[in-house]
């Protein structure tokens, strides 16, 4: 029996993810307005069948085809009538066909940027988490998106915020935007303090719960300086006008200052599903699951500006906005080589920025016209940043590997 036609259907990419998690608990809330159509995963085929029992989907995809047989037979036993799928071509094929009108884009990586550029050709409406995909690929999603009239409502908390001050993803008579950043498990220490430091140690963010890679980008900045570059396609600002400022606590996700002199704040607790409760509710509000802010017992509200010393990776990603074309996606592709290198202990937490900056100098900007140019720009820097890394670590010997990636 179809479900009724008032009920928005969501396919959630990532659904094992903690974006993925928190999604499908918001989703849950609504039984009467919102249901989870499709689900899909990366290679977690264990999660994925838990998903589906809970959540009935009418579609659930695993990208790693060895997983297929596992999901089908997973659900058979489970007597669901979920319909298994693998492989990028199937999950694009999905978010571009009429068993869902909204999806959650949080696939980590490069690797979300096909499903994404495919709900938005399909105007979708996308809730994008995957700031990759807008790092890489921004004017294409952007030009693809107004084409179809896809709605965007980007739900990474620092963008949902400038999104709610603006009440849209227009940006007239706005002056500067301001990012904040909590500045991770290392703030206030130098660069040569860095040097020693544990992937255990990098992924152990202070405020959020998230995935062992975004949490490094956290640690390094680099999640900033790659948001910077998604604000700046989200929003149509230039860079000159798109600020970092260091927020410890986590509770003002960002700040838009307008020409006449007014500054708009959003405020919340740092969980993910207030921003996806917006995005999944707009332009209503709809319960996520999240209290309210006491700003009685939470106390002081502190800013200090960014550490480009200690933490270059902002600076890089700015250079690269700037320098346009190809380069953020050989930053984008660099940095996700340089950090997985980092979580398996082949490289110190310092050579990711070292590495991004190697690879930045080695394939200078060229024209991103098409989707191809710029997958093959990610190709070279992987291919570039990789034989680096195995420069760097003769053996590949770890030294602290990664043992718990309990989030990602």
């Amino acid at each position: 029996m179809a479900p009724p036609a008032d009920i928005r259907q969501v396919a959630v990419l990532g659904a094992t993810g903690s974006i993925g998690t928190s999604a499908l608990d918001v989703i849950a809330r609504h039984p009467g307005r919102l249901r989870a159509s499709v689900l899909a995963a990366g290679g977690r085929v264990g999660e994925l069948l838990q998903l589906c029992t809970r959540h009935r989907p009418d579609h659930a995809v695993i990208a790693d085809p060895a997983g297929f047989a596992r999901l089908r037979d997973g659900l058979r036993e489970a007597g669901l009538a979920t319909t298994p799928h693998a492989g990028g071509e199937a999950l694009e094929a999905l978010v571009s066909g009429p068993d869902c009108d909204t999806v959650v884009a949080a696939i980590v990586g490069a690797a979300g940027l096909g499903s994404t550029l495919a709900a938005a050709r399909a105007g979708k409406r996308l809730l994008l988490a995957n700031k990759e995909s807008l790092v890489l690929a921004g004017e294409l999603v952007m030009a693809a998106a107004r084409q179809a009239g896809a709605d965007i409502v980007p739900i990474d908390s620092e963008h949902s915020a400038v999104f709610q001050c603006l009440r849209s993803c227009r940006a007239e008579g706005v002056r500067r935007i301001v990012l904040t950043a909590s500045g991770g498990p290392f703030r206030g220490r130098s660069r040569a303090s860095l040097a020693e430091v544990t992937p255990a140690q990098a992924v152990a963010h202070p405020k959020w719960t998230m995935g062992p890679k975004i949490s490094v980008d956290s640690a390094t900045l680099m999640n900033k300086g790659l948001e910077v570059i998604e604000a700046h396609h989200l929003f149509g600002l230039p860079g000159s006008r798109i600020d970092v400022l260091v927020h410890p606590q986590s509770l003002v996700h960002a700040l838009v200052e307008y020409v006449d002199g007014s500054t708009l704040a959003q405020l919340g607790l740092p969980d993910m599903r207030t921003a996806l409760a917006v995005g999944l509710g707009w332009p209503e509000r709809v319960e996520s699951g999240v209290s309210g802010l006491d700003l009685l017992a939470q106390g002081r509200l502190e800013f200090e500006p960014p550490d480009m010393e200690a933490f270059p990776c902002l600076r890089l990603a700015r250079g690269a906005m700037q320098a346009g074309g190809t380069a953020p996606a050989v930053l984008n592709a660099a940095n996700e080589e340089a950090v997985s290198a980092f979580l398996q202990g082949r490289v110190g937490f310092l050579a990711i920025p070292a590495l991004v900056e190697e690879a930045l100098a080695a394939l200078p900007a060229t024209s991103a016209g098409s989707l191809e140019a710029l997958l093959q720009a990610d190709a070279d820097a992987r291919r570039v940043t990789r034989q680096m890394i195995d420069h760097r670590s003769p053996g590949g010997t770890p030294a602290h590997p990664l043992q718990d990636a309990r989030h990602g």
